[in-house]
């Protein structure tokens, strides 16, 4: 018998159907159903098939995120599985990968994938990305690698994956590092490691926290709105390096001063924040101030980290240590 691998079906576009009385897709296919119609599949390794949900990407919370996290790590525990599959939707899917790659241990591999086109669409990528799926997690390549995203035979690491399009097959790229590998007639090549990975023992996700996008003429009502909601903490996309327009600093100066933390992302597709402006608004003002920048993360992912971050400790020192590397 070949590796043991778990494959936790959640949902998303790989178990959508079109449903002719509501006019569009909708989750229909439970995890046996989709293997069913992936030949071969089966004669790649021992498969363990989890019904988790048939949620779409937009229905997953932190919560339920949480939830997956437990699951697939209880699964991992037991000697005899050597890794493990995520089916989900690709709307939130880097996300929860994400969560899942700070909070799951081990050397094991855990692979996330979705599909773009669903079963009744011609061209349906589902089969074809979950082979790839299953032969990177039952792979010792993977080993050690962290959690993965593979769709579009690339392999990518979860804290580096962002969706860049709505519908391609390539959907998913690492913008600033490039994949890891790739899946190449059935091989699993693998031509690098990521080197700084993060790790949390969170199992609370902390809530409300917000994301802010930064635009010319932002709103700074919505900072106040955010404080009088009892926000637990703030993410902003800044503009550029990570800078803000001028009229938003006194509501991010009331939230420090609230020990509300402020986590600064660039709503650039590339690049890291840095403080590199001293004008009104600029990050050299926002960081004295006491604005936590997280280097590469975008907008979804440092809001997910934020949040777990939250449900260890709600000291800023601790907080801004869990984002900012070591070094300029």
């Amino acid at each position: 018998m070949g590796k043991r691998i778990v494959i936790f079906f959640t949902g998303g576009t790989i178990s959508m159907v079109y449903d002719p009385a509501v006019g569009a897709a909708v989750p229909a296919l439970s995890g046996r159903e989709i293997l069913a119609r992936v030949p071969g599949l089966e004669a790649l390794a021992d498969l363990e098939v989890v019904d988790f949900g048939r949620f779409p990407g937009p229905h997953m919370t932190p919560a339920r995120m949480l939830d997956l996290s437990a699951r697939v790590r209880a699964a991992l525990d037991r000697p005899e599985v050597d890794g493990a599959v995520v089916t989900h939707g690709t709307d939130t899917l880097e996300e929860t990968a994400y969560l899942l790659d700070l909070t799951a241990d081990g050397a094991k591999p855990v692979v996330f994938v979705g599909a773009m086109r669903n079963s009744s669409e011609p061209g349906w990528d589902g089969p074809s990305n979950l082979l790839s799926a299953v032969r990177v997690a039952a792979s010792e390549a993977a080993r050690g690698l962290g959690v993965l995203v593979v769709m579009n035979e690339t392999i990518l690491a979860a804290a580096e994956a962002t969706k860049v399009h709505t519908e391609a097959f390539d959907a998913f790229r690492s913008p600033d590092f490039g994949p890891l590998g790739v899946v190449d007639k059935g091989a699993v090549l693998v031509t690098r490691a990521p080197l700084r990975r993060a790790r949390l023992r969170s199992q609370v996700a902390a809530h409300p926290v917000w994301l802010l996008k930064m635009s010319a003429g932002f709103d700074p009502a919505l900072l106040q709105a955010g404080l009088d909601a009892g926000v637990r903490g703030l993410v902003i996309e800044g503009l550029g390096r990570g800078n803000v327009p001028p009229d938003c600093v006194d509501g991010i100066a009331r939230a420090i001063a609230a020990q509300i933390p402020v986590v600064m992302v660039s709503r650039c597709l590339r690049g890291r924040v840095y403080e590199s402006y001293g004008y009104p608004g600029g990050g050299k003002q926002l960081r004295d101030m006491g604005v936590i920048f997280a280097d590469f993360l975008n907008g979804p992912k440092a809001r997910i980290k934020l949040s777990l971050v939250l449900g260890v400790t709600r000291d800023l020192a601790q907080v801004r240590a869990r984002f900012e590397p070591a070094g300029p």
